[in-house]
């Protein structure tokens, strides 16, 4: 069973993710904030990671540079899923390796799964 871990600060869209993967069979882990993220991952060591980007305590593109530093976090699937526009998102989240960068209002979680679900089979 894949592990996905979701670090999302609005806990209605975190729930709701968290739900769907279940459904669809995945072991699945949340955190509120880019500090309990890492936390997370380094103790769930998950398949994928569901990152938000604006977030409190610490954002995602900080929580993603600190993961990209550690040995596990340096290879592990990350996809963006946030409500910022990637014109919006810092440059630097470029330069470190995401799968895919998702605007949550234009995509449905039928077609985030399906998503998820194809970069953990590739």
């Amino acid at each position: 069973m894949s592990k996905i871990a979701i670090v999302e600060d609005d806990a209605a869209i975190s729930q709701m993710y968290r739900i769907k993967f279940e459904t669809e069979g995945y072991d699945v882990d949340t955190a509120e904030n880019g500090k309990l993220g890492l936390e997370l991952i380094d103790k769930m060591r998950p398949d994928m990671v569901l990152l938000d980007l604006m977030m409190p305590e610490m954002n995602g593109d900080e929580m993603l540079q600190k993961l990209r530093k550690t040995a596990f976090g340096s290879n592990v699937k990350v996809i963006i899923l946030t409500n910022m526009g990637e014109s919006e998102a810092p440059a630097i989240i470029k330069e470190l390796g995401v799968l895919a960068f998702i605007v949550k209002a234009n995509m449905t979680p039928r077609q985030v799964a399906d998503l998820v679900k194809k970069h953990l089979t590739s």
